[in-house]
């Protein structure tokens, strides 16, 4: 096990998905209660990282944070460091990726509030944001605790984005996914083998905890 680059990925999961349940909740929320002009353009524009090949989305978010790119340029006059093969540049990456893993579960869970508990809340006397707060996240919890594990587990295994925008150096930007494929380069199967089952069984759970989750607030809406 390369535990340096497993530190590492857990690391760049947990930064991921603090930046990304945020933005989830709120885009989230906004696209499950309004409808608005090129509402399915930005749909569609979240679903994209999950139909693009990793290393397409790989190639622009490199030529987007490089040297070249006025984001590139701002972060370096800013920091004097590059986003490119940094950990900050595989954040940002990796918040990309990870946009409609975060997002389109907590737009299904919001969806399922329903309309008429929130018009009764405000009935009750409940400003918007207390409508939010005690009404609408409590029931949306399933969808918050999905993006959450969800993206948590898809950003220890992402390979092609962090490979293209990070590169594989170690104690920065080589995650366990990269390691992986050094060691299999390397011929060293078994530590090879022994990483790649951690990543099995980590997707594994992961997978089993959203099902469960889900099943479970269907029994108690029903």
């Amino acid at each position: 096990m390369d535990w340096t680059a497993l530190v590492l990925s857990l690391k760049l999961a947990g930064a991921t998905t603090l930046v990304l349940l945020p933005i989830g909740v709120i885009l989230g929320r906004v696209l499950a209660f309004h409808d608005f002009r090129g509402k399915r353009w930005v749909e569609a524009a979240i679903t994209l990282p999950l139909v693009l090949p990793p290393t397409v989305l790989g190639y622009y978010l490199l030529i987007a944070l490089g040297v070249a790119s006025p984001i590139g340029q701002a972060w370096q006059a800013l920091t004097g460091d590059t986003l490119v093969f940094s950990f900050s540049g595989l954040l940002i990456a990796s918040v990309v990726f990870n946009l409609p893993f975060a997002i389109q579960p907590l737009q299904r869970a919001f969806e399922g509030v329903g309309q008429d508990l929130r018009h009764a809340a405000w009935v009750g006397g409940l400003s918007t944001f207390a409508t939010f707060r005690k009404v609408e996240l409590p029931l949306a919890w399933p969808g918050l605790l999905s993006a959450a594990v969800l993206t948590f587990t898809h950003t220890l295994g992402e390979f092609g984005v962090v490979l293209m925008v990070g590169g594989a150096i170690p104690g920065e930007t080589r995650t366990i996914a990269v390691s992986i494929y050094d060691r299999v380069q390397a011929f060293d199967t078994a530590a090879a083998g022994i990483m790649s089952a951690f990543l099995l069984i980590s997707a594994f759970i992961a997978i089993a905890v959203v099902y469960g989750v889900g099943a479970r607030a269907v029994r108690l809406r029903g």
